[in-house]
C-alpha cells in the first residue's frame, strides 16, 4: 500500500479529513471493484500529494462512520472540504475523473 494513502477508522476519521480536502474511498477486502480501484487511488495520491488527503476506509472495521455517510454500495468515494461531504460517486472511476472531481474544489 501506497504511504501517501491513510487507512483510517471510526475513531480517527472525522479528526483526520476536518482540514483541507480528502477524497475517501468506503471499500472492503473481499470487493473486486474495490480493488481495482486501488492502484488508481495510489497514483492519484502520488500525482497530488500536498494538494489532497486520499484515505481508504474499510467498511466493516468502520461501520458508524460506514452509515453516518450512507455508504450502501462499494467502493464509494466521497470527497470532503474542510470536514464537509462536498461530492460522492459510487463504482469504479478512472483517475481523470476523480482528478476532476478533486481540482473542482481546490
Amino acid at each position: 500500500m501506497a504511504e501517501n494513502i491513510l487507512h483510517l477508522n471510526d475513531s480517527n476519521f472525522d479528526s483526520e479529513i476536518s482540514k483541507g480536502v480528502a477524497l475517501v474511498d468506503f471499500y472492503a477486502d473481499w470487493c473486486g471493484p474495490c480493488k481495482m480501484m486501488s492502484p488508481v487511488l495510489e497514483e492519484l495520491a502520488g500525482q497530488m500529494s500536498g494538494k489532497v488527503k486520499i484515505v481508504k476506509i474499510d467498511i466493516e472495521a468502520a461501520p458508524s462512520t460506514t452509515e453516518k455517510y450512507e455508504v450502501t454500495s462499494i467502493p464509494t468515494i466521497i470527497l470532503f472540504k474542510e470536514g464537509k461531504e462536498v461530492n460522492k460517486v459510487v463504482g469504479v472511476k478512472n483517475k481523470d475523473a476523480l482528478r476532476a472531481m478533486i481540482e473542482e474544489i481546490l
